[in-house]
């Protein structure tokens, strides 16, 4: 899926954008214990109510591709007969109406999610007649030819508030608040199956991480059957070990600012063309920086076999996971020091007397903590 196509999704969730009818949902202790679950209607639930549970949907489905969100692809062998894929095409095709299929999920959910704390299944089934795009881009509502039906997982962490004081109309006065269990946005979450070209997938999902540490490797394995997306964090440090353990002594700094420069450069050209795929970096694209560069074959061997190691083979990485377009950072024990990726030209680095430097030219003015400096001659 495409950023485009997950925003034309999460519109479903207001008003009466959407045709959800019911929500489900399972509270869960952090031990994996089911304390209840519910089914209720939307239509007997009040307004704020029911913008809430469209809320923690929507937020399901929030942000943007290659960073908390992550397409799942299924292989034919397991959309053509396969248990997980089975039972998600069986939630779907009753609208969660199935209490043993919804049940089932439960506990897969339950035995392969490990939270610190409670936490809340919510589940919900949206049918959505997709209306047609001219090539301008305009919607004609009333000539869609194809209809998305899907159901959306949403896991909330429930926490307990602190007591406090709570301001009393009634009486004019502020009372105490005992402490209570209030829903959080969700932690991680799916949808399925996949809107790819504003149409039904059924060999794909998405799935939404909020952490950038950890990608519930269990819950995937156990729900979908397949690999987790790797971290954005562990992508960044994989990238950045991948480089220092392959070219050792040739990992220069022309060399690193050519590869952020090179990367940067393919953001910006796909940014200013938009292009709706987003946009994905191979090993060969990186590689080809390296050699322009003047590594060695060596090196340049060793970058190969330690990347599809790392990421596996013939991957494709958002570049927004590799590095920061928006600044160069220097880092040494004691200092960083930020650059403005556009002014590389101000920073140099110097051996002198076998000691390393790196110079700034600061000939536009410097200050610390906020105050101008004066330089004597």
């Amino acid at each position: 899926m495409i950023d485009k196509e997950v925003s034309e999704l999460r519109r479903r969730f207001r008003g009466d954008y959407n045709n959800i009818s019911r929500i489900r949902g399972c509270y869960v202790s952090s031990n994996g214990e089911v304390i209840a679950s519910f089914n209720e209607s939307m239509g007997i639930l009040g307004m704020e109510e029911q913008e809430k549970y469209l809320s923690l949907l929507k937020k399901a489905i929030s942000g943007s591709m290659g960073k908390t969100l992550n397409d799942i692809e299924f292989s034919t062998s397991q959309v053509m007969d396969s248990d997980e894929h089975r039972l998600l095409m069986k939630l779907r095709s009753s609208g969660l109406a199935d209490d043993e299929a919804v049940n089932q999920l439960y506990e897969i959910i339950t035995k392969s999610l490990h939270m610190a704390e409670n936490y809340l299944i919510l589940l919900a089934f949206d049918s959505y007649d997709v209306p047609y795009r001219g090539k301008d881009g305009d919607r004609m509502e009333d000539s869609g030819d194809s209809v998305h039906q899907y159901i959306i997982c949403s896991i909330c962490p429930v926490k307990e508030s602190k007591p406090a004081l709570r301001y009393q109309p009634e009486d004019g006065f502020f009372r105490n608040r005992s402490a209570d269990w209030v829903v959080g946005a969700p932690e991680l979450g799916f949808a399925f199956p996949a809107f790819d070209d504003r149409c039904t997938n059924i060999y794909g999902a998405i799935y939404y991480v909020k952490s950038k540490e950890t990608n519930y490797e269990d819950f995937v394995d156990a729900v979908f059957h397949t690999d987790a997306p790797m971290p954005l964090n562990m992508q960044k440090e994989s990238f950045r070990d991948v480089l220092t353990e392959a070219l050792q002594e040739e990992c220069s700094p022309k060399l690193v600012q050519a590869v952020h420069n090179s990367v940067r450069t393919m953001m910006q050209i796909h940014k200013d063309g938009k292009v709706a795929e987003p946009l994905q970096v191979s090993r060969n694209e990186v590689g080809a920086v390296l050699k322009d560069t003047g590594i060695s074959e060596e090196k340049m061997a060793a970058f190969h076999v330690k990347y599809d190691l790392a990421f596996g083979d013939h991957a494709y990485l958002p570049p927004q996971n590799l590095i920061n377009p928006k600044e160069l950072t220097y880092t040494s024990e004691d200092v960083v020091v930020k650059i403005n990726p556009e002014r590389e030209d101000l920073v140099s680095t110097r051996v002198i007397n076998g000691t390393k430097f790196l110079l700034i030219n600061v000939d536009s003015g410097l200050e610390l903590n906020g105050i101008p400096l004066h330089f004597e001659e």
